[in-house]
């Protein structure tokens, strides 16, 4: 078994902002026991989903750098990216060093880019498949 790393050179389930291993399918934390081999999955459901992934994948004839994913899936995705994008525009326009942001104009700020990520981290992409 080979282990893959991403392009930032951290390994494949690795968090890349704590160093906490990361189940390979749903991204949770891990927890690990004390004893025994490290855990690569959260939930013994995401280790069987992972593991349909793959046989689905190797039956398409697919690479792990491939994907299928519904239009609708896709739409979804590019329309929040769009709205934390728009959030991202309006509040770099909105604290502008000149014109003097105070703590109020700040907090509105990542209150408003806080609404538009949300969406991209809370609600599920594909229903019925993660987690």
């Amino acid at each position: 078994m080979t282990k893959e790393n991403r392009t930032d050179g951290t390994e494949r389930g690795t968090d890349r902002h704590r160093g906490r291993q990361q189940c390979l399918w749903c991204h949770l934390p891990v927890i690990q026991s004390s004893t025994g081999r490290p855990r690569k999955y959260c939930s013994q459901a995401c280790r069987q989903w992972d593991w349909v992934t793959r046989q689905r994948s190797a039956e398409l004839s697919l690479s792990e750098k491939e994907l299928v994913i519904t239009r609708d899936a896709l739409d979804t995705l590019k329309d929040r990216i769009y709205e934390l994008a728009c959030a991202v525009e309006d509040v770099e326009g909105d604290l502008e060093p000149g014109l003097d942001p105070t703590l109020r104009d700040y907090r509105k700020a990542l209150e408003w880019v806080l609404e538009a990520a949300r969406p991209l981290v809370r609600e599920p992409l594909f229903t019925g498949v993660r987690r």
